[in-house]
């Protein structure tokens, strides 16, 4: 329960960020750069001067909406291509499986750096790195979920209820949305929200590491590249300490709330 109020606060306390953010997001105070808490900076600033409470609200945005949108176009990519491989069977899924492991084989980590170098003094608009980098995690990150729907819809296909809908005529569209979405939804649900929790990960890895979302844009990810200068994880702390534990209690919760929903999902799998 603690793990999806929390969830639930940091969402709406995101979405209303520029109600609740006492200065403008990139606002800066060059007399007070890497300043100490006070009455009016409560986790001070960064190395730019910018108070680091309001980019702490306006990052949770950023890094929730990639880490929901980058799920939700792997889920229908995956869900379509292991779908369609299962049902039909043969060529079709000989031919997109090998899609698939090509997809999975591949570097995503250094197309994303490659990408990066390439691109990165080209893209005018701040928001530019982080519809670049949702493109890239969506594209290179499908496969998992693929394989795992295929090898759920293959296991529901020896069921009764296929065979029958299958002798009677039933038209395949039917098939697929009314029998083998809903028995396979509850799998997905579950691995959607691992999904959701390594790609909050992976822009936050590739931020601190100055590959993903632009500076001008605040992300928990790089709001922890500051951390990268000695002074500042050695003696302030308060500059990289909060993005740090909205990551580590957020993912946390992520997982709780996707190991509860297997558990409910599946109770047999309770010891």
């Amino acid at each position: 329960m603690f793990c999806v109020s929390f969830l639930l606060i940091i969402t709406i306390v995101s979405i209303i960020a520029p109600l609740i953010a006492p200065f403008p997001v990139n606002q800066q105070d060059l007399l007070n750069i890497k300043g100490e808490m006070t009455a009016q900076n409560i986790l001070g600033t960064d190395s730019g001067g910018r108070d680091n409470f309001s980019r702490l609200l306006y990052a949770g945005r950023i890094s929730l909406s990639i880490g929901i949108t980058s799920t939700i176009g792997m889920l229908l990519i995956g869900i379509t291509v292991g779908v369609i491989s299962g049902y039909f069977g043969g060529i079709v899924d000989t031919l997109l499986m090998r899609i698939t492991e090509f997809v999975m084989l591949f570097p995503f980590l250094i197309f994303a750096i490659v990408l990066n170098a390439a691109l990165g003094d080209k893209i005018k608009n701040p928001y530019g790195s982080a519809i670049i980098l949702v493109l890239v995690i969506i594209v290179l990150s499908w496969g998992g979920i693929a394989r795992l729907v295929r090898g759920k819809v293959l296991q529901e296909k020896e069921n009764e209820y296929f065979l029958a809908a299958k002798s009677i005529g039933t038209p395949t569209y039917k098939i697929i949305l009314k029998h083998l979405l809903p028995n396979i939804l509850s799998v997905v649900i579950v691995q959607a929200t691992l999904l959701f929790a390594g790609m909050i990960v992976v822009e936050s890895g590739l931020s601190f590491l100055g590959f993903g979302i632009s500076k001008a844009i605040p992300s928990w990810g790089n709001m922890l590249s500051d951390a990268q200068e000695g002074d500042v994880i050695s003696g302030k702390p308060w500059i990289w300490m909060p993005p740090a534990i909205m990551i580590t209690l957020t993912i946390l919760s992520i997982n709780f709330v996707g190991e509860g929903l297997k558990d409910a999902f599946n109770p047999r799998g309770r010891r």
